[in-house]
């Protein structure tokens, strides 16, 4: 059979769609969760409208990307089943743990939460309405964390022990599970880098307000808390990327010279700027390097020994036996790539935007202090021209989409840069496959998905871009005027529900 059309890349080709398109949804539901209850804590501190007219518009945003996420998340569990049983049947006592605890804080926890959010505007006190948001903010982080944390064990598996008898993983340290510096670098640059995605949607969207000159005062503290969040993410996203890199470099070195097509290992090794090569042989034709900085970036260290590719496959030859423990190059070293520069694009961005708003360089409508009241007398003053200033705005705006490329490579880099291993070290990719996924199943199920989430795609695009456009909804008394106990009183009852979808 042709290996690009054997069951086993076949249910990894659908495993990776489906994943890269579920994780769309999740650094957004993770951040917007947060940038709402930050903006709600700040109407119910302040009482001021342009906070609560806030709260509301990026609230319908956050509902809209979590349903989709919670629809396109539901099929990942499915297809262990369908396309990777081998895999369930061996790691399920220790991968299926996480998941159930996942499970009961995904769809328990925070659902109930965002039930009480939604429907509580005009039946919960202001407080109690603004502790389920961030119960909500709270359980998202708790449901990344039992996923990050059975991913982490994937990559390095540890509590655990193998049943010789019945040929099975089992668990013997769930908590060595949930606190292993793997899982702990990977939920920090996750979560990170979830901020920098929230902080660049809504600084993107509140730019293309400020360029119509409509909804002012909603749009700018919107941009600001914005521009701060991708500017805290970018930062952290970096220290949290360069933890990460060191775990990664002691676990699975063959991932990080991958990243660097760096085929025989060296002291001082460079970090690769641009490379081209030769996978059969096992060396680069072209290479253009700054020589020590992936020593420091490993280990801390301008001339710790970095090995190479080929070491790592030599090596792992000899502890598992013949065959090509190598990645695919190309893919690695490409994707860790453009996950760093679309990454630190949108942190240049959006740090390069704050800089100038702050020092009154950069204006858009209505961003002078003490000017709310009076948007229609603010139109562009800028010390920039104004070309330069609408090109910067243009600029931010399609920079809504750089986290999302850099997250979906990253991913991919992460998880194709483990091959040949499902588990690494234990299992591989090729006996994790189930059995009995024939082509022809593996090929209907991979197109059925597929064709569905493009039109999940197209259904989620114009619920965007329809109240992204609308903007903030106008106030109501209710929303004005919320109960002050519980269930409201006698006067509540006739009134219209203030937040309704």
């Amino acid at each position: 059979m042709d290996l690009a059309l054997a069951p086993e890349t076949l249910a990894r080709w659908q495993f990776g769609i489906t994943t890269v398109y579920h994780f769309l949804f999740v650094p957004l539901t993770i951040s917007l969760a947060a940038l709402v209850a930050v903006l709600q804590t700040a109407w119910v501190r302040t009482e001021k409208e342009k906070y609560l007219k806030a709260t509301k518009f990026w609230g319908k945003l956050f509902l809209i990307n979590i349903a989709m996420g919670v629809v396109t998340g539901i099929v990942q569990e499915f297809q262990f089943g369908m396309n990777w049983s081998d895999y369930s049947r061996f790691v399920g006592d220790v991968f299926g743990a996480p998941l159930a605890f996942e499970a009961l804080i995904a769809f328990f926890f925070e659902s109930t939460f965002i039930g009480l959010w939604i429907f509580g505007w005009d039946k919960l006190p202001k407080k109690i309405h603004l502790a389920c948001i961030w119960m909500v903010s709270i359980g998202t982080i708790l449901s990344a964390y039992f996923i990050l944390a059975a991913n982490s064990w994937m990559q390095h598996p540890v509590g655990y022990r193998l049943n010789k008898e019945t040929g099975r993983a089992e668990l013997t340290d769930f908590w060595l599970v949930l606190t292993q510096n793997t899982a702990l670098a990977q939920v920090f640059h996750t979560l990170t880098a979830a901020l920098l995605t929230g902080g660049a949607f809504m600084a993107g969207i509140a730019a293309f307000h400020l360029l119509r000159k409509k909804h002012i005062p909603v749009m700018r503290t919107s941009l600001r808390l914005g521009l701060v969040a991708v500017l805290i993410g970018g930062l952290l996203t970096a220290i949290s990327g360069d933890t990460l890199a060191k775990v990664m470099f002691k676990q699975q070195p063959m991932k990080m010279a991958a990243a660097e097509a760096l085929w025989d290992g060296e002291k001082g090794a460079p970090f690769s700027i641009f490379a081209y090569g030769d996978v059969d042989k096992g060396h680069n034709k072209v290479a253009i390097e700054v020589p020590g900085i992936l020593s420091f970036l490993a280990d801390s260290d301008f001339n710790s020994f970095v090995p190479g590719i080929n070491d790592v496959n030599k090596s792992e030859q000899e502890k598992y036996g013949p065959g090509d423990y190598r990645p695919a190059i190309p893919v690695a070293y490409w994707g860790f790539r453009w996950m760093i520069g679309f990454g630190m694009a949108s942190f240049a961005i959006g740090a390069l935007g704050l800089w100038l708003t702050r020092r009154k360089f950069l204006l858009p409508p209505g961003l002078r202090t003490g000017e709310d009241e009076r948007p229609h007398l603010v139109l562009f003053k800028s010390a920039l021209s104004p070309r330069l200033t609408r090109l910067y705005w243009l600029t931010a705006i399609w920079t809504v989409g750089f986290p999302l490329i850099a997250n979906s490579w990253g991913w991919i880099f992460t998880e194709m840069g483990r091959q040949p291993w499902a588990v690494y070290g234990v299992l591989r990719t090729a006996d994790a496959v189930s059995p009995t996924a024939s082509q022809g199943e593996v090929i209907t199920s991979m197109a059925v998905f597929t064709a569905l989430y493009a039109v999940l795609a197209v259904i989620e695009v114009k619920l965007l871009v329809k109240y992204v456009k609308a903007g903030p909804p106008e106030l109501t008394e209710a929303d004005l005027n919320p109960p002050t106990k519980i269930g409201g009183d006698d006067t509540d009852a006739d009134r219209p529900m203030a937040f309704s979808y």
